[in-house]
């Protein structure tokens, strides 16, 4: 996500970042680099000109160049006008009304039914509420099939009219099953076509009209940088929408849609669709984002994130194992399921701090535990609760039927031994005495 992007702007204001003599000069010149940046991740030209202009006149107005650390301060200002740019607040989602209606919009490709899909999951799992998703593409088939087999995978389901081929219609009747049934959200997934035009806008803006959504989402593929700016413009001035939802966020952007869109439609952008997986969206938080594009990390979302599988009461069993010395390899593996809920490893390692742009060149696969669990998955009971057990033979069967090495399980064994003492340590009052050590090393 936005790594070229990242790369050109820690290029940009890496002299201010140095202790060297900052003047005014070399002040505009950096300023020129991140315009330039900008121009590179496909952001608007007057937006990037406007950005770098007032970047200029708050580090003036501020003194940056007499400050102790105008690196710093400096960083500090791009950041904040990117947020401010991106939006600034969080916007979160109306769910008022009885059902709330969230009526979907986009072009055709830009994945409005897998993101429909996705908030539904997001609302069911995260808000405790009963989504009812509706088929209102009538030109194509695939798309009502499709919107099928995503709310079988969520457990969500689905509203559509064999035949009728009035989306009006079937939007108005979907909504009064949602209110006959129990249900409090009713998510529309609309027609999309492979370009803006006359029929599309009159549909969409009638469908509008009849179910008087309390929000309206406008879907867009991040990947088509500038092009995606100017199609919101056009549907804002159609639908007048509420927000944007921009997917793709995790294939090779250049990010200029994130940057532009607010500034262009005055509508925040609410929510951001990761990856593949259901559970690959997030809510949109400007600052947030900010910090990720300036190589910042983001340890507020890796830590939602963790919380989010964060189960107390197995926590308490793991921590009397520990003290007990008991933690085994089951132990091991629930962790490692854990985290792979969390995310992509590529997502997870942009979060921290510094990490993203260390990794950048390395290709971190997601089956990255794939040969681990294979192992510990080839391991009898007795091992996985007693590795001590495990001898030259156990560990020939054991590479054997997992499709690894012995070295394989040597590392293993290694690595799970090291970390159970850390552990350990963690648990007594050595945790006390590791961070002091941590500290030092500093």
């Amino acid at each position: 996500m936005f790594d070229n992007l990242s790369e050109k702007l820690d290029k940009a204001l890496h002299v201010l970042k140095g202790h060297g003599s900052i003047t005014e000069v070399n002040v505009a010149e950096t300023l020129k680099e991140v315009r330039r940046a900008l121009l590179d991740a496909d952001v608007n030209f007057k937006i990037a000109k406007e950005f770098t202009t007032t970047v200029k006149e708050k580090a003036l107005g501020q003194n940056v160049l007499t400050t102790l650390q105008p690196g710093q301060l400096m960083v500090k200002l791009v950041k904040d006008e990117l947020t401010e740019l991106m939006g600034g607040d969080t916007a979160g989602i109306n769910l008022s009304g009885t059902p709330s209606i969230i009526l979907m919009s986009g072009l055709q490709g830009s994945g409005k039914t897998t993101f429909s899909g996705k908030l539904a999951n997001y609302l069911k799992t995260k808000k405790s509420k009963k989504p009812l998703l509706v088929a209102c593409d009538i030109y194509r088939p695939a798309a009502i099939n499709q919107l099928h087999v995503v709310g079988d995978q969520i457990g969500v389901e689905v509203y559509s009219e064999e035949g009728n081929k009035n989306p009006v219609e079937i939007a108005k009747n979907a909504i009064a099953y949602a209110k006959s049934n129990g249900f409090n959200v009713v998510i529309v997934d609309t027609a999309g076509r492979l370009a803006v035009d006359e029929a599309m806008m009159t549909e969409i803006a009638n469908v509008h009209k009849a179910i008087e959504p309390q929000e309206t989402l406008f879907v867009v593929d991040s990947m088509t940088g500038q092009d995606a700016v100017n199609t919101a413009k056009a549907f804002n001035d159609r639908l007048n929408f509420d927000g944007v939802v921009l997917t793709k966020l995790d294939g090779d952007t250049r990010g200029g849609a994130a940057i532009s869109i607010k500034s262009v439609v005055d509508k925040p952008i609410k929510f951001i669709g990761t990856g593949e997986k259901m559970d690959a969206i997030d809510v949109f938080h400007p600052s947030r984002m900010a910090d990720r594009i300036l190589g910042m990390g983001d340890v507020i979302s890796l830590v939602e994130r963790a919380q989010e599988q964060f189960d107390e009461e197995e926590a308490r069993k793991l921590q009397k194992k520990i003290a007990k010395n008991q933690f085994g390899f089951d132990d091991f593996l629930s962790q490692i399921q854990q985290v792979k809920k969390m995310g992509s490893m590529k997502d997870l390692i942009g979060m921290i701090p510094g990490a993203g742009k260390a990794m950048k060149d390395i290709d971190i696969d997601d089956d990255a535990f794939k040969h681990i669990e294979a192992i510990i998955h080839s391991m009898t009971p007795e091992e996985r609760t007693s590795p001590g057990v495990i001898n030259g033979s156990r560990k020939k069967r054991i590479a054997k039927g997992s499709g690894t090495s012995v070295q394989q399980i040597n590392q293993l064994l290694k690595q799970f031994d090291q970390m159970s003492k850390m552990m350990k340590m963690m648990q007594g009052g050595g945790g006390r005495k590791m961070m002091q050590m941590m500290g030092k090393m500093q």
